[in-house]
This record gives structure tokens, sequence and C-alpha cells, in this order.
């Protein structure tokens, strides 16, 4: 009989404890609290050791999980079951966010290394005065190439992806806004379009692009490069910049005709438990030190200043990836399309697709 009461009253000890627990998980939305930051980011996106520094300057327990996509994430913030205190959207799906109720407005008064931004990456149309964003890190679409296989073309031209020499070549990033916007920049059209006629006109011209592509691919180009695997592919100016680091015999270019300038930028979503904790991981990150840390690291274009200042000046110097103000006018930030013609950009990349054999 002892020992059933004894039994009874650890069953009930450890009920209570599961109780206990299971209140104390929803509190905090499962992993966040005052003591805890969990951030969601792109994959190999940050310097991991600027993560211990933060930890070991501020005593708060960082958690970090990565996305692969801007959908992905809006869609995991959406459901709720994780508390994100910060997230790293691009500049369209900031927009989306914000009209969905999902971001907190910033409080720049707990955030001094505000300062340290370039004004050029401030005040933008997708997030007026920065209410709700900081620039992260910024770059271009473009073409990475290898010279020794490709003959005399430099891409300086859209057109030189069709040229019938490199049959079977040209690698492509999987993303609808990057080939449809290419389709259409190579016209001479807004990348941003809302005319079903230049939208047409620009599926067109990419399936006649469809004998030149061997594949449509993600990162999986980055060693196929470096490797001197593969001979072209569109891609973002950061995933580039890391073939070059490790194959000095690669280039790459923006095509004249213009292309794509993109951000990405530091949130709060509304889901944040650890909102103080989320400004200092911005103000932190706004660093100087730690700016110029990870832009080494990640490889991609810091919009901060202070940390350019402490740079490799043959870096920031390489106009392929930090291009003058001037080449930045024939670069365009994508804009929200909104639902339907987002599905219509969607709908024309499968078709694209679907004529490549």
């Amino acid at each position: 009989m002892k020992s059933l009461i004894q039994a009874t009253i650890a069953i009930l000890v450890v009920s209570a404890l599961l109780v206990y627990a299971a209140d104390a998980m929803s509190a905090t939305g499962g992993k966040s609290g005052k003591d805890t930051l969990t951030i969601f980011n792109w994959g190999e996106y940050i310097d991991p050791d600027l993560l211990k520094q933060f930890e070991k300057e501020t005593g708060i327990h960082v958690i970090y999980e990565t996305f692969d996509s801007n959908e992905a994430m809006m869609t995991k913030i959406k459901q709720g079951g994780t508390a994100y205190d910060i997230a790293v959207p691009s500049e369209y799906m900031i927009e989306k966010m914000k009209e969905e109720h999902l971001l907190l407005p910033l409080d720049k008064t707990k955030i001094p290394n505000f300062k340290n931004i370039d004004p050029y990456f401030l005040d933008l149309p997708f997030d007026d005065n920065n209410k709700y964003s900081v620039p992260y890190f910024w770059g271009t679409v473009g073409i990475v190439y290898n010279p020794d296989l490709v003959g005399d073309l430099d891409f300086s031209s859209w057109q030189d992806l069709w040229d019938p020499s490199l049959k079977r070549k040209v690698f492509l990033v999987d993303g609808a806004r990057e080939v449809i916007g290419m389709g259409l920049n190579s016209l001479g059209h807004s990348l941003n379009s809302l005319d079903d006629q230049e939208l047409r006109q620009a599926t067109d011209k990419l399936i006649t692009l469809a004998p030149n592509v061997k594949a449509i691919i993600g990162d999986e180009i980055t060693p196929l490069m470096i490797n001197n695997e593969a001979a072209i592919a569109l891609t973002w100016s950061g995933q580039a910049a890391d073939m070059l680091s490790e194959n000095e015999d690669l280039d790459f270019a923006v095509p004249e005709e213009g292309s794509n300038l993109w951000f990405d930028n530091m949130v709060i979503p509304k889901t944040s438990k650890n909102i103080d904790g989320a400004h200092a991981f911005i103000n932190f990150m706004l660093d100087a030190e730690s700016g110029a840390q990870n832009a080494d690291y990640v490889g991609y274009s810091t919009p901060n200043t202070a940390a350019m200042s402490l740079m490799d000046k043959e870096v920031i110097a390489d106009e392929r990836f930090y291009p003058s103000e001037e080449q930045r006018k024939t670069l365009e930030v994508y804009k929200n399309l909104g639902p339907d013609y987002l599905g219509k950009y969607n709908e024309l990349f499968l078709e694209f697709k679907m004529s490549i054999r």
C-alpha cells in the first residue's frame, strides 16, 4: 500500500511538472522569452561567431533557424507556432508582411547604430522611413561565367545568353521573379511589369532560350562553377562573390539593359516575445566591427558605411559587387505584385520550365 501511495504521489508530481512545462512553452511560443532570442534567416547568411559573441555580451541565448524562400518564411510566421524575434525577408516580402500586419514597428532609440547605414539604402518605397525594417545585405542579379568556357562573350547584354555557342551551357536560378525579370529586362521592360502583353513577350523570348539551358537549380550551382563543371549561370551577386573567392578564373556581370537591385532587411515579427532583445541584436549587427566581420564572412554587399571603412578596400571598390550610383540607375527593386500577378509570374515560369527538354 505504501509503495502504491508513493507511486501515486510520483505520478502527480510528474504530471504537475509536465503541466507547468507546457504552460511555460505556451507562454513563450515554444522557444522565445526574455533570456532567449529566436532568429529566422536564410542559410549561410551570418557568421556563427557573431551569434556566440552576442550571447556572451548580452547573456541572451540564441536559437537560429533557416529558411530557403521568402514565401516559406512568411507562411511559418503566419502560422505562429514559433515565436520568432528576428526575421530577414526581402524587400517585396516586407511590403507584403506589412500589409498583413505581421511586423512590429521599430524603436530607433534602441538602435543607435542605425546611423551607420548609408542613407541611399534608407526610406525606400517598400518601407517608408524604415518604420519596420533595417538593411542587412543588398546586391544584384547577374551572370557569373568562366571566360575560358564561353569564348568572347562578356555578358554586358542579356542577349549574350541566347548565343548559339552556349547550347546546353546555361544554368538558371530557380526563381520566377529572377527568370521572368531577366526576360522582361532583355526586351527593355520593367521587371515589375503588370502588362500582360509584355509578360507574354518575355515568356516567348525565354522559350527561345530553352536550347541553351542546361538546368534550373539552386545552391548546387556554386560547386559546379567553382570546379569548372559549369560555364555560366544566372545568380545573385553574393553567391557569385563566393564562387569568385574560390575560383579566380570566374567573372561576374550585370547586363546593361538592367536587372534587379535587391535588399534583405532585419525585421521584428509580431510573434516576438523578446522585443528588447530583438532591438539589441539589430543594434549589435549594425556595429561597424560586427558589420565588417559579417560581410567578410557572407560575401554579400553591406549597406553599413561604418563597416565598409574597416573592410578590404579592393573588395568595396569592386563595382561588380558594389556598383556605383550611376550603375544603379539601371537597376530595379522588386515590388509586391499582388497575389494575382504573383500567380501569373509563377505560371509563366512553369510554362518556360516545361519548354526545356
